[in-house]
């Protein structure tokens, strides 16, 4: 498939000079009388991604927290493919009543529409919930490789162009991206291998069909022995492996491509609901045992207000556009 030109480069710029009003014109009118009586039912939460994945580990006890909070049930419906746009497409079409939110990396938000040509535009058909988590992942790679150390790898790269295959969440995902970075960066050729999620890719990396991938769920695996961490794709060392170095102490900082996870409503959602629903998260996301529940499966959290989490998406579409514009990554 051709990469598109950058056509959201004008809502860009535009949003980068009112970020605020482009994300209160996607809010329905306020309904004080609705939120003070939200939630009435069950909320689902739209995963774009399949079960056993990075997004599921995390969308799940977010759901369980706020059943807790609210006393409603927070269901998760689990919508993969499409690197992530079927189920994000999904909401955007979804009645903007506040039973109805996405749970995503910022991906199909920030990534996908830069790549192809989208039903949904991320600032106008969604308005910003929470910040639900950050992921501390790390290039993992199979022990049957032979290697133990970041420049290890690199060095078997280049000795070995095309040899290592990595698995990612699927093409235009930030597990794609962060290969074609470090490639771009140090001068190697590995195989990308899109799957249909995280959890596909890892059954593949555990078989050794693919030899690398960059995300949380292969962490528990280094943990059994199975798999070779080689670098924390973070700025800070992870608690769990404090021998295992940053990327940025590795001399590849540069390459660094977060992926944060947040709420995000179907444009129209009354303000009232998501600023009801993103008071308790905070609330949630402040207390010590979320906090250490999320860093068990290798997640920060970094709480937002919903207008701090619009102008991030902001500054970080404008840092993807960059990116792939210079590396001209394409889906193919």
């Amino acid at each position: 498939m051709r990469r598109h030109t950058l056509h959201r480069r004008d809502v860009i710029k535009s949003a980068i000079g009112a970020a605020g009003a482009a994300w209160t014109s996607g809010l329905g009118k306020p309904s004080i009388a609705r939120a003070a009586t939200w939630p009435e039912r069950t909320v689902k939460f739209v995963l774009p991604y399949a079960p056993g994945g990075a997004t599921d580990l995390i969308g799940r006890p977010w759901a369980e927290k706020l059943f807790q909070a609210f006393g409603q049930q927070f269901v998760i419906e689990n919508r993969g493919g499409a690197s992530g746009v079927i189920g994000t497409e999904a909401v955007a079409k979804s009645a903007p009543d506040g039973y109805t939110f996405l749970l995503t990396p910022n991906a199909p938000l920030s990534v996908q529409p830069q790549l192809r040509k989208l039903s949904y535009d991320p600032f106008k058909h969604f308005a910003p919930v929470g910040r639900v988590g950050d992921l501390i992942s790390g290039f993992a790679i199979h022990p049957a490789v032979g290697v133990k150390t970041f420049a290890e790898m690199i060095d078997y790269a280049r000795k070995n162009p095309g040899k290592l295959a990595y698995g990612s969440a699927g093409s235009g995902t930030n597990s794609h991206l962060r290969l074609e970075t470090l490639k771009a960066a140090a001068g190697i050729d590995i195989l990308h291998v899109p799957y249909r999620g995280n959890a596909d890719a890892l059954n593949d990396l555990l078989a050794n069909n693919v030899q690398m991938m960059n995300e949380i769920n292969p962490m528990p695996h280094v943990k059994a022995g199975k798999l070779t961490l080689l670098d924390i794709s973070y700025p800070e060392r992870h608690p769990d492996f404090p021998g295992v170095p940053t990327l940025w102490e590795v001399g590849y900082g540069e390459t660094y491509i977060p992926s944060w996870y947040a709420l995000w409503a179907p444009a129209g959602t009354p303000r009232e609901i998501t600023d009801k629903l993103n008071a308790r998260m905070i609330e949630i996301a402040k207390t010590p045992e979320m906090k250490a529940q999320l860093l068990s499966i290798n997640v920060a959290l970094n709480p937002q207000t919903a207008d701090e989490m619009g102008a991030h998406l902001v500054k970080d579409y404008a840092r993807i556009g960059d990116l792939v514009k210079r590396l001209d990554i394409r889906i193919e």
